[in-house]
């Protein structure tokens, strides 16, 4: 596979994180040429403070580590992928600002450059962090693929930024280009975002749910989600027990209101929702000593047969991408990770065939539930 992007000022090796030879999706798409090449062409002075959002495995950093940018990322596999990529370029990291969603954004900003993300509730919230951190000469670049950029899309800048256009389409990516205004109403991000849970789904029912901006169903509980609460296993004793691609958190909270003695441990790649995992535990009023909340990739760092269950809803997208890579890390990582007799419980659509990997990795699956769109599994370490 061809690992190499050209750049107007570079050739460069690129890689997602973590490193697989036998990735075959790329570190880059065509949407992050296109905003290169504009720079290039245009002349854009990027002497200034540049910052970059969104930016999803260091492509656009990389190729501007030259001009000492800040990367804001909510993925901390897009922040470790920027890393390698970086000492890959033979670039000095510390010339490059590393920064999640959460922290607070450079006080003034001379060049914007936004990757579209999935979730429109994270671009909102991005812009509207960084809006009064613009000037009326900062120049502000969105880029993504055309089934990226919707109408919707456009708004929010046009809402938040200024006037907004887009580019004509090249290789089915587009660039958003917006004019600061003065005029435009500073407003107050939404988020974070509470609600309470419907009754009739365990020992979290009624509680409080908290939610950042991009995470997976924020203003409402998904049906998936709902399904596993119903059926969720009570660990006895002080089991060790991770809420694995946690998303708001709401799994392991149920986990800790069901069983007192239980030590929790929230784990995702997303810094938004590690953090409304927090906010979800401690604003049902469970204790600081049982949970510990942790981003990064998957179980990794987490001692050989050290836990007693995991449970665990997988992404199968990664961008736009459909891929089971991080579903099957998570579960090798989880077998590891248990210890012999401890338990790994997914909740999954039917059509992934979760039960053949499980059968396959811990040489055991039991349907635990079903219906007629998902399924729990659960597998046990021999």
């Amino acid at each position: 596979m061809n690992d190499r992007m050209t750049t107007p000022w570079s050739e460069l090796t690129l890689t997602r994180f973590p490193a697989d030879p036998r990735e075959r999706l790329r570190a880059w798409d065509a949407s992050d040429e296109y905003l290169l090449g504009h720079l290039a062409e245009s002349g854009t002075d990027l002497s200034g403070t540049v910052v970059i959002v969104g930016d999803r495995w260091g492509a656009l950093t990389t190729a501007l580590a030259a001009h000492r940018p800040t990367q804001i990322t909510d993925s901390f596999l897009a922040q470790e992928a920027t890393r390698a990529n970086l000492r890959r370029a033979g670039a000095d990291e510390d010339s490059v600002r590393l920064l999640t969603t959460l922290d607070a954004p450079p006080e003034s900003v001379d060049v914007l450059l936004l990757r579209v993300p999935k979730s429109l509730a994270l671009l909102e919230d991005q812009l509207l962090r960084l809006a009064p951190a613009l000037h009326e000469g900062t120049v502000v670049v969105g880029t993504g693929m055309v089934k990226e950029i919707h109408t919707s899309t456009l708004k929010l800048f046009e809402r938040i930024i200024g006037p907004t256009r887009t580019s004509l389409a090249e290789r089915k990516a587009r660039l958003i280009h917006s004019t600061v205004s003065p005029s435009t109403e500073r407003l107050s991000s939404p988020w974070p975002y509470e609600y309470a849970l419907p009754e009739g789904i365990g020992p979290a029912s009624g509680h409080t749910v908290v939610n950042h901006a991009g995470v997976f169903c924020a203003e409402r509980l998904d049906i998936g989600t709902r399904f596993l609460l119903q059926h969720l296993p009570t660990p006895s004793g002080a089991a060790r027990v991770v809420d694995l691609g946690c998303g708001n958190g709401v799994v392991g909270t149920a986990v800790a209101l069901a069983a007192p003695e239980a030590e929790l441990l929230f784990v995702d790649e997303s810094f938004q929702a590690v953090a409304s995992a927090e906010a979800t535990y401690r604003t049902n009023g469970l204790p600081d000593g049982r949970a510990e909340f942790r981003v990064g990739d998957g179980l990794a760092g987490i001692a050989d047969g050290s836990l007693d269950l995991v449970l665990n809803n997988p992404p199968f997208h990664t961008h736009q991408a459909t891929t089971d890579a991080t579903a099957w890390r998570m579960f090798t990582g989880a077998r590891r990770a248990l210890r012999p007799g401890g338990e790994l419980w997914v909740i999954g659509n039917r059509h992934l065939g979760y039960h053949i990997k499980l059968r396959k990795l811990f040489g055991n699956s039991r349907l635990v539930a079903s219906d007629a769109k998902f399924v729990v599994l659960k597998a046990v370490k021999q």
